[in-house]
């Protein structure tokens, strides 16, 4: 059964192709936020976002008066202005262990991811990035094992950060192996594939990356 939309005046410039783009498209159809959402191409950019946002970026999140221009605080604000279903831990020491966990994506997973699909250095530095990214996302198989989703019984918004990542895998050149000890995380990815707010959120560019 789909979730029942809620009403709101929200505006949402998003690149189709940015991971960053998209963790945010996640929480907004996990929420069932009403959104028009607005894809720009990063090298045409409509001259109404300068005016917005001063740094010219994707994402940009317009909610009436409120301009927000960084992903991770869009992804707070979503989380505390739609609260059901919650996707931050209630207490604060859970809270600050997802923020951790977000922030050891960003410099681990997601610095590389930008870099290879950047196509940032030379072929040999760009293999060697794929194979970092592999080795890093593979050691934590393990972990999936233990919970259904990221160090959670439940999804959270450190999930959000962590799909666009695997779902980009293809895209990045990246096979992870058929092996046994894969194989939670396989089936952790096959988890979050499986729910409708990942398939609602994506653009038509990531439906062709898989």
């Amino acid at each position: 059964m789909g979730v029942v939309a809620k009403r709101s005046s929200m505006t949402f410039y998003s690149d189709g192709n940015s991971h960053y783009s998209h963790r945010v498209r996640i929480v907004l159809a996990e929420k069932g936020v009403t959104v028009e959402t607005i894809d720009v191409d990063p090298d045409d950019k409509p001259e109404d976002l300068a005016t917005l946002n001063p740094y010219n970026t994707l994402p940009t999140l317009i909610d009436r008066d409120l301009v927000l221009y960084e992903a991770d605080i869009m992804m707070e604000y979503l989380d505390e202005r739609f609260p059901h279903p919650p996707l931050f831990p209630v207490y604060p020491v859970a809270r600050a262990q997802s923020r951790l966990w977000i922030y050891r994506i960003q410099k681990d997973w997601c610095a590389l991811a930008d870099s290879i699909l950047n196509e940032d250095g030379t072929p040999s530095q760009i293999d060697k990035k794929r194979k970092e990214l592999r080795e890093s996302i593979t050691s934590i198989a393990p972990i999936f094992s233990e919970k259904p989703y990221f160090m959670s019984d439940d999804f959270t918004i450190v999930d959000c950060c962590v799909c666009p990542i695997l779902w980009r895998l293809p895209l990045m050149g990246i096979d992870l192996p058929k092996t046994k000890t894969l194989k939670p995380l396989f089936a952790y990815r096959d988890r979050l594939y499986e729910r409708e707010s990942v398939m609602d959120s994506l653009s038509e560019q990531e439906k062709e990356m898989v």
